[in-house]
């Protein structure tokens, strides 16, 4: 599914990698989390927000999207949605949308769908504060890489992502309605004991051992293996 990024702000601050432990050290919660800019952010609640995600989207982006699209989005991973509101007026000013799964059945990856900060609220950094919050969440999932879209004449995006440490993948020709091209972006996340967990039980799945036995089956088992050499 083709999806677009925004143009993010080009005037956000750089920040080191997620490889480095940094990319995604802004805070979040479902409360409001109010910043110095006079912004606050917060985790999407449910559907009374997703008339504002249209909103913001609908205006910004030039693919365009059914209600059918968001809600695949919005319900089935609202943990990596976060909302940015303008204090002074509370009217929503941007949006992040991702998801998570399991790329090509091997390893656990994200995807920042869409990013769109309002053109009045650019040059505050925005952008950037949404990307790291959904990366941070991404990371607390378990993820152990991110991807993405951007145009490649969308130099503002380009620049954000890279400062936040994502690299080109590659280049796919005609891949917009518009018919210009995109470059697909990668950030590899430091692998968590989440994530280290989970390549563990595929590798023991793929190489046929069975799950870790509980400590009563351990010592039944060893009782087992001496009784044996014994024997």
């Amino acid at each position: 599914m083709a999806v677009a990024v925004a143009p993010p702000e080009a005037e956000a601050s750089p920040a080191a990698s997620a490889r480095g432990g940094n990319a995604a050290s802004t805070a979040h919660s479902g409360d409001d989390t109010p910043s110095s800019s006079g912004i606050s952010y917060r985790q999407y609640r449910d559907e009374s927000d997703l008339a504002a995600v249209m909103d913001l989207i609908d205006n910004d982006l030039s693919e365009p999207y059914s209600i059918f699209t968001y809600r695949y989005f919005l319900a089935s991973w609202p943990q990596l949605c976060f909302l940015a509101h303008d204090n002074s007026s509370g009217q929503p000013c941007g949006v992040v949308v991702c998801k998570m799964d399991v790329h090509r059945g091997k390893q656990l990856r994200g995807y920042l769908a869409m990013l769109v900060v309002d053109k009045r609220f650019r040059g505050k950094g925005m952008g950037s504060a949404l990307a790291r919050m959904a990366i941070k969440a991404m990371i607390e999932g378990g993820a152990e890489e991110v991807a993405l879209e951007a145009e490649v004449t969308n130099t503002g995006a380009l620049a954000l992502y890279r400062a936040l440490g994502f690299i080109r993948d590659k280049r796919l020709h005609r891949y917009y309605l518009s018919g210009n091209d995109a470059f697909r972006l990668k950030l590899q996340l430091p692998l968590t004991p989440l994530a280290f967990e989970r390549r563990k039980k595929e590798k023991d799945a793929i190489l046929g051992f069975p799950e870790e036995m509980e400590p009563a089956d351990s010592a039944v088992a060893e009782g087992a293996a001496h009784e044996a050499e014994i024997a």
